[in-house]
């Protein structure tokens, strides 16, 4: 029981996941929080509070504090954690108390946003807090040989941000960080549909749209769906049916944007590394590598193997935790 507890959290946008070095990953869920603006009082968080977004009366309101992988709200991000981290500890039947904690930022975030993430996690009592890059983080929870001279790439498209890192002994060798991510393709779906049919839908029937009919290839067997959304003439509900094929150029911006950064990053990669890659190729961890066809298209357009890591949503996290280890190899390496 006195043992310290070790744990490593992935910070997403979408997401948080909280890593415990005993139990593996205790905790999956959105990083959403649902505040009564009368009294200030956390309402709910997670999975709770995302039931909640679009259907709330005007004194709650559901906020996501964490924008483009950083802390867009302090405080709310900091109850966030603390809601979250009292549940790890009834899961995990040990008291979290000065806990040493891995948590990974963003590799373009600024020194600014690293302290935020830094103070956030400190106030709630932690004993040594740990910084690492995400893409380091994601190489290492997929399994990739992170600390031998070879090169490892990783593409994370989570949900604010995609980044894209070239891993070799340890440390980030080139790495490039966009702003775009699974949010900006579901803004662009609602646009697109606000703009084509002249209907308002909510972001979650957004997410969903991505989910069951987003292609990334553009040659694919077309499918359908229908959804309900506002008529924005009448004001009354409507239901429309859209087409894959139109919600992929929906997301062509996002997708050009997120290959532009990875050719950028192999581009100022080494060459004695870049041999390497066509070799053991690139891996893709993130929610938005789920995105269909992801695979068969950056393989087609950059012709190198691309692969999917064996936990795409969990590589970060389980990388964080696994970080806990190899804490101090990892940080020379950054110095």
């Amino acid at each position: 029981m006195l043992s310290t507890a070790e744990i490593g959290i992935d910070l997403g946008t979408a997401n948080i996941l909280i890593y415990s070095k005993s139990k593996g990953i205790v905790l999956n869920e959105p990083s959403v929080v649902a505040i009564d603006v009368n009294t200030k009082q956390v309402v709910a968080v997670g999975a709770e509070a995302k039931e909640m977004v679009g259907k709330t009366p005007q004194n709650i309101i559901p906020i996501r504090p964490l924008k483009d992988g950083v802390i867009a709200d302090y405080d709310v991000t900091a109850q966030m954690l603390k809601e979250f981290l009292k549940k790890v500890s009834k899961k995990i039947g040990m008291s979290m108390r000065k806990p040493i904690v891995v948590v990974c930022t963003p590799s373009g975030s600024t020194t600014v946003e690293r302290r935020a993430i830094h103070n956030a996690v400190t106030s709630y009592g932690a004993k040594q807090v740990h910084l690492i890059e995400e893409p380091v983080a994601a190489a290492i929870g997929s399994d990739l040989p992170v600390d031998e001279p070879v090169a490892n790439v990783v593409v994370d498209i989570g949900g604010g941000t995609s980044e894209v890192g070239i891993i070799s002994f340890g440390g980030v060798v080139s790495c490039n960080s966009v702003r775009t991510g699974g949010d900006k393709m579901d803004d662009e779906i609602i646009h697109h549909i606000r703009k084509q049919y002249n209907i308002l839908i909510g972001e979650r029937t957004a997410e969903n749209v991505k989910m069951e009919i987003g292609f990334a290839h553009p040659n694919h067997k077309e499918e359908t769906m229908e959804i309900r959304g506002r008529d924005m003439v009448s004001g009354l509900p409507k239901t429309v049916v859209i087409t894959s094929t139109e919600i992929h150029y929906a997301l062509k911006e996002s997708l050009d944007s997120i290959l532009e950064t990875i050719r950028a990053t192999l581009e100022n990669c080494p060459p004695e590394l870049s041999g390497d890659i066509v070799d053991n190729g690139i891996v893709l961890t993130g929610g938005g590598a789920l995105l269909r066809g992801m695979q068969e298209w950056l393989s087609n357009e950059l012709i190198v193997p691309v692969h999917l890591a064996p936990n795409p949503l969990e590589s970060v996290a389980i990388g964080t935790g696994r970080a806990l280890k190899m804490i101090s190899k990892l940080q020379k390496a950054t110095k």
